[in-house]
C-alpha cells in the first residue's frame, strides 16, 4: 500500500470526520514508521496551535522602533550623489546604494532573501525526502 496522502494525514491529525478512507489509512500508519511519525508531529502542531492564547500572540513594537526605522529611511533617502566624471552639465547619478534602494533593493533585504530562499528549499527537500521513503 502506499504511503498515506499527507493531506490526509493533516486531516486525521484535526480530528475530521472518519470515513472508509480512514481504516485503510489507519491501518498503514501503524504498519509505516514514516508516515506514523509524520501523523504523530502533525499531532503536536494542531494540540499546539489549538493551546495559543491571546498572550502567546506577537504585539506591536514599540514606539521607538518605528521611529528608528522612519529615521534609517529618512538617512538613506538624503544620501549624497556622485558628480558626474566628466564635469558637465549632467544630472548627478545617484550612489550604488541609492541606486539599490531605489529598486528596492539592500543588503539586509538581499540576505533576508537568500535566508527565506535557503529555508524554503531545505523544506521542499525534507518533505521530498520524508515522503519517498
Amino acid at each position: 500500500m502506499p504511503h498515506v496522502d499527507p493531506a490526509r494525514l493533516v486531516e486525521m491529525a484535526l480530528g475530521n470526520d472518519a470515513g472508509h478512507d480512514d481504516v485503510g489509512a489507519l491501518q498503514h500508519v501503524a504498519a509505516c514508521g514514516p508516515c506514523r511519525e509524520e501523523l504523530h508531529l502533525m499531532t503536536r502542531v494542531v494540540l499546539a496551535a489549538r493551546g495559543v492564547e491571546e498572550a502567546d500572540l506577537p504585539t506591536a513594537p514599540p514606539a521607538r522602533v518605528w521611529q528608528r526605522i522612519a529615521q534609517g529611511l529618512s538617512e538613506e533617502a538624503a544620501e549624497p550623489t556622485t558628480p558626474p566624471p566628466d564635469g558637465g552639465d549632467s544630472p548627478p547619478s545617484p550612489t550604488p546604494a541609492a541606486r539599490d534602494h531605489t529598486r528596492g533593493r539592500s543588503p539586509a533585504r538581499d540576505a533576508m532573501a537568500l535566508a527565506l530562499g535557503l529555508g524554503a528549499g531545505a523544506a521542499v527537500v525534507r518533505y521530498w525526502r520524508r515522503r519517498n521513503r
